[in-house]
């Protein structure tokens, strides 16, 4: 078993609170007090879509995040269900993480609303870790009106556990040495890699909470569950944790996907749902201030059969005017026109700055996106972007993405 290091670290998890649903209730509200699930709306109880987070009012229905929207109606018909705006909540979630590393560089990002931070050489300057979690929570409640957990402890895993132990806008801290002891009652469903199978041979045994994973020697566990599991959660289950928090960045790929309500035979529908969603996905690629080298499309089948296929650009890009041709190549170089589709999808990954952004004075003259990073078009796009959050997706449109009504035909 790992020995505890002698000068624990301080470790944060910060959790920001059904974010996606926060936002949205802080944009109107009007929403305040009703279940608000994001996610694409049902029609009348259909749909293949998931939901992506619920508000508090919401879970008290069961519903969660991952859960099929179809389902979620038939728990909470009177919901909100809004879609979601992934660029906005990027725009967002950058402001906060821009708070996190006003205390600390040693930022480990999960997600966009998720983080681990090492505040372990700032106490001095910022205080006890405890201390440090206070001032960043009052700064996100100050300064983008919004709640976030946060979990303070000597290593990662406790650290979140304990945000997430009092969720809402709750701070958790356990002082370093009585981690065995604050985990102890918890459930095993708690432990790291104890997925339902792992938890019904745990109960088996047994082992009903962390405690009673904690009291048996290694090899008990080793023998039920193999070694390198047994021996890993039974170092959870004591409260060791010898990983560090990694500030490289965590996420690979960047995209999107849409399952369609019914299989879809007409190609020319599937590729302007391609081209809403290269659109998109440059959209979040901008706020974040990115650009992906690996343009990866996803195509799946009526009988669910699914091909990827994939190319690599000569420069990083950010812009749809790049994204989508590529992607429509891979498509109809994929596509078996005998056969309906049933989801398209699009990513990007090999992330690094925009090409634009390492330009010399001059070079926006050429305004071609694929040779020189087109600047005018890429003030262009985030001038769109931000209309767009303000006023919706909807507000400016490509004319290919019009149908014939809406193009006055």
């Amino acid at each position: 078993m790992p020995e505890p290091e002698a000068r624990p670290r301080t470790i944060l998890h910060v959790d920001m609170d059904a974010f996606y649903a926060a936002v949205e209730i802080r944009e109107d509200p009007s929403l305040r007090g009703k279940p608000v699930i994001i996610g694409s709306a049902p029609r009348q109880g259909r749909g293949r879509g998931v939901v992506s987070t619920a508000n508090y009012e919401a879970r008290r229905y069961g519903i969660h995040s991952a859960m099929p929207i179809s389902q979620a109606w038939r728990r909470c018909p009177d919901g909100v269900y809004v879609r979601p705006r992934i660029g906005f909540y990027a725009e967002i979630s950058g402001r906060i993480f821009d708070i996190f590393r006003s205390f600390t560089d040693q930022v480990e990002t999960l997600s966009l609303d998720e983080a681990f931070l090492d505040v372990t050489a700032s106490r001095r300057l910022f205080g006890t870790g405890p201390e440090i979690a206070a001032r960043i929570r009052q700064r996100i409640a100050g300064e983008e009106r919004l709640t976030a957990s946060v979990g303070v402890a000597s290593n990662k895993y406790v650290a979140k556990v304990a945000s997430d132990l009092r969720k809402p806008d709750a701070l958790v801290v356990v002082p370093p040495g009585t981690e065995r002891e604050f985990l102890a009652p918890l459930s095993v469903s708690r432990l790291w890699g104890a997925g339902p199978k792992v938890q019904t041979r745990l109960t088996r045994l047994g082992l009903r909470t962390i405690g009673d994973v904690a009291r048996h020697e290694p090899g008990f566990l080793e023998a039920s569950l193999g070694r390198k599991l047994g021996r890993r959660l039974h170092e959870l289950a004591n409260g060791l944790d010898v990983r560090r928090v990694d500030p490289r960045p965590g996420r690979k790929s960047l995209g999107r996907e849409v399952t369609f309500p019914e299989d879809v035979e007409d190609r020319t529908r599937v590729e302007r749902t391609l081209l809403a969603l290269c659109e998109g996905v440059a959209r979040s690629l901008r706020g974040k201030g990115i650009a992906g080298r690996t343009v990866q499309l996803k195509l799946r089948w009526d009988g669910f059969e699914t091909h990827t296929r994939q190319r690599t650009l000569g420069r990083p890009a950010d812009m749809t005017e790049v994204i989508w041709p590529v992607a429509r190549e891979l498509f109809r170089e994929a596509d078996d026109p005998r056969r309906l589709v049933r989801l398209i999808g699009v990513s990007l990954s090999g992330f690094d700055r925009p090409a634009g952004e390492q330009l010399g004075l001059l070079d926006d003259l050429d305004d071609d996106p694929a040779t020189s990073g087109g600047e005018s078009r890429r003030r262009l796009a985030k001038t769109m972007d931000t209309v767009a959050d303000r006023f919706g997706r909807d507000a400016l449109k490509r004319a290919a993405l019009l149908d014939s009504n809406e193009r006055g035909t």
